[in-house]
């Protein structure tokens, strides 16, 4: 009324001069009465009393008739619900709905659930370009490359295995044919993988060619990167050749790449960028960004030959247009209205200075909307009671309208909107399934492990499962995606500088053990050619954790008369269980009374001295006892004097952690190592029964977690939500 009354006075028309061109039949004229009341000026609100008292209950009744609200309980229940709606009102022949939402997100979630009615709505907002086919360039399987798809989707896997899976660094493309060739040459050095057998001739070969069409067609790219600065269209003109190089076919079309609505949208775009006649400069490497920001407000209006009859629109189509029924969805605060937003460039004041509207002018619009979404012959006002994982503020304009017209009222809106809130659910239901159950796979004696790694023991009590898995099943994880290093790549970095500086300097007393600790941590570094900005953080790190440690081995070097760096410990048989134990040490020190000291580097915090006094994480413990067994065959058997953490902190400090005392319970190291191998005895036995199953997550390391490499297969999240983990337990 704002806007009308601002454009009568400017073209000289007087309010008494306007005329109905209609007038509604009655139940409309009252709730038009009712709407306009309810959403009258903060300011004079206190006039309801008197307003209210206008409008007997019959009258409220009959104005609302057609009116329904749906309440949801989250997102996707108030899109089921809302295409439902819209379904059953174009039932009738002739009949027409449409859905006013200002949020994106939500038209988006009723398009797909119309779909299961065979309904392609007429969506009036479009599809945003980035999220089409034709804008995914790698990310799709339209990249062709020349290729046949078949061909180019095989070679695909065999890159991913050899050059993108398992270890660290930073694959380039114009360098992956060079990095696939170095890589594959490197698999011979190494235990071959389990998927070793597919790098068949052919394979090898298709993978190559792959590669060297990648890199060529995404050379005018990549030729910029040594540019500093680069104009728009000619960023714009290398684009377009790399992705037509890329989603070219077998045959040589580019059909594919711009087809349909998606394909004309993204031709037109890349074309406007090129003819732009103003000139754009900014740094090469800023590109991907630039582009993203540039496609990110395009949008794919929706082609011809969609369902007539049920539309999707924004609140600017809503006004303009009329249908039988009307849907006013998303009525929280933040779309019915959406926030203010505040102008980057001018205050408040400087638009009012020059006469511009102030933001709260949309609010007014808004509702100006909701008014005139009301008008339609029958309305639903539907809802969610969270927005992602928060609760949801209703709309001002619908907590207003309840307000106004009642609880009693409100309550009638409410049971037509849960007749659509029982069918949505009902689409959706199905006959009870239970749960899978926890697996605890039994497997015969005879294909049981009869030989393990002092490493694999935890996995065999926390997880048994994982140890069926890999151990029975044969089934190897795929190793993750080449990422650059990390905190497991760290401390075996450091690992290997302490082993190299145990083998290589005798005496830690001497004057030179500190400068011999750098040079082997140099030539470490130097092997593991780290990007130079991790080096640039992990080298001034070793640095500090130098001082220490040549500290630290000065400290204890009187009374030890040999060190001996990851040394191995044989098979050994484990009592009278038929299964033998094998491993290998970080560092055992031989004293002068012939005893010694196993000692284990740790980077992180894990396990922890309890983990480990209570054999929780019995390794360190069973190192001890395949000590005393002799199984570290250049050492002879001996007694175990200390087994103990050494602790690499990230602050420089190293120290000696015992796992011999917690809470003031102190074991000897003969002791605690005899405790772990009888435990381990009993475990072994226990699991060479064809009777005892393998079971998954028996003891998990933390409370819910379900990250293991087999967990998956275990269906975990199944089973743990089906409340079959009762027995589960935890660490404090």
């Amino acid at each position: 009324q704002y806007g009308l009354a601002k454009l009568i006075g400017k073209i000289g028309v007087l309010r008494g001069d306007v005329g109905e061109i209609t007038v509604a039949e009655r139940p409309l004229a009252l709730r038009a009465a009712l709407v306009g009341e309810a959403l009258r000026p903060a300011e004079t609100t206190e006039l309801w009393a008197e307003t209210r008292a206008r409008f007997t209950a019959g009258d409220i009744t009959e104005a609302f008739a057609d009116v329904t609200l749906l309440e949801a309980a989250g997102e996707r229940d108030e899109a089921v619900a809302i295409a439902v709606s819209l379904k059953r009102a174009v039932e009738q022949p002739g009949q027409r709905a449409a859905l006013v939402t200002g949020d994106r997100a939500l038209a988006r979630r009723v398009s797909v659930e119309l779909l299961r009615f065979g309904v392609v709505a007429n969506d009036s907002g479009g599809t945003p370009l980035i999220n089409t086919p034709a804008a995914g360039l790698l990310r799709h399987p339209l990249l062709g490359v020349g290729l046949k798809r078949t061909s180019v989707r095989h070679a695909a896997e065999i890159v991913e295995l050899v050059a993108l899976r398992g270890g660290t660094g930073r694959p380039d493309v114009a360098s992956l044919p060079v990095l696939f060739e170095a890589r594959l040459t490197g698999l011979g050095s190494t235990r071959p993988p389990f998927w070793f057998s597919r790098l068949t001739v052919r394979n090898i070969e298709r993978a190559r060619e792959l590669l060297v069409r990648l890199a060529d067609a995404l050379a005018p790219l990549t030729a910029f990167r040594s540019q500093a600065e680069a104009d728009l269209a000619e960023l714009t003109r290398a684009s377009v050749v790399a992705l037509e190089s890329l989603g070219r076919t077998a045959d040589g079309s580019l059909s594919e790449l711009y087809a349909g609505d998606a394909g004309e949208k993204l031709a037109e775009l890349l074309r406007g960028l090129i003819a732009a006649s103003a000139s754009l400069s900014f740094a090469a490497d800023e590109w991907p960004d630039v582009m993203e920001a540039l496609i990110a407000p395009e949008t794919v209006k929706p082609a011809q030959g969609t369902d007539r009859n049920i539309a999707i629109w924004g609140a600017l189509e809503g006004r303009l247009q009329s249908v039988d029924t009307l849907v006013v969805g998303g009525l929280n605060e933040g779309v019915w209205p959406r926030k203010p937003e505040g102008d980057r460039f001018m205050s408040r004041l400087m638009k009012t200075g020059i006469d511009l509207e102030p933001p709260e002018r949309r609010i007014g619009l808004a509702a100006h909307d909701f008014q005139m979404a009301m008008g339609a012959k029958k309305v639903v006002l539907a809802r969610s009671a969270r927005s992602g994982d928060a609760p949801a503020v209703p709309s001002r304009w619908l907590q207003r309208l309840l307000t106004f017209i009642g609880k009693d009222h409100a309550a009638v809106l409410r049971r037509r909107g849960d007749e659509f809130l029982s069918w949505a659910r009902a689409l959706d239901a199905g006959k009870r399934r239970d749960f899978a159950p926890r697996p605890q796979p039994k497997p015969p004696q005879a294909v049981r492990p009869q030989h393990f790694s002092v490493t694999e023991i935890e996995t065999l009590r926390r997880d048994p499962y994982a140890i069926y898995a890999r151990r029975i099943l044969g089934l190897m994880p795929l190793d993750p995606v080449i990422r650059d290093p990390g905190a497991a790549e760290r401390g075996t970095l450091f690992h290997a500088i302490l082993h190299l500086f145990s083998r290589t300097v005798a005496d830690p007393l001497v004057p030179e053990a500190l400068a011999g600790l750098i040079a082997a941590g140099r030539a470490c570094f130097a092997e593991a050619a780290l990007p130079p900005d991790v080096e640039a953080v992990w080298w001034p790190r070793f640095e500090k954790l130098a001082a220490g440690i040549i500290e630290w081995e000065r400290g204890r070097a009187f009374a030890v008369t040999m060190r001996h760096a990851e040394e191995r410990a044989e098979k050994t048989g484990v009592g009278q269980s038929g299964v033998t134990l094998s491993g290998y040490a970080d560092r055992v020190d031989l004293l002068a009374g012939g005893m010694a000291d196993i000692l284990d580097y740790k980077t992180g915090s894990s396990p922890s001295k309890a983990q480990a006094h209570t054999l929780l994480s019995p390794q360190l413990a069973l190192e001890g006892a395949l000590l005393r067994r002799g199984a570290f065959k250049g050492l002879g058997a001996r007694e175990p004097s200390q087994l103990a953490f050494i602790r690499l902190k990230p602050n420089g400090e190293v120290f000696e952690e015992s796992i011999l005392e917690y809470n003031r319970k102190p074991r000897t190291a003969a002791d605690l190592a005899e405790e772990a191998w009888a435990r381990l005895e009993k475990l072994l036995i226990h699991y060479a029964d064809p009777t005892t199953g393998y079971l998954s997550r028996a003891l998990p390391f933390r409370e819910g977690e379900t990250d293991g490499d087999y967990d998956h297969l275990a269906r975990v999240l199944e089973w743990c939500a089906g409340g079959d983990a009762d027995d589960e337990g935890g660490e404090a």
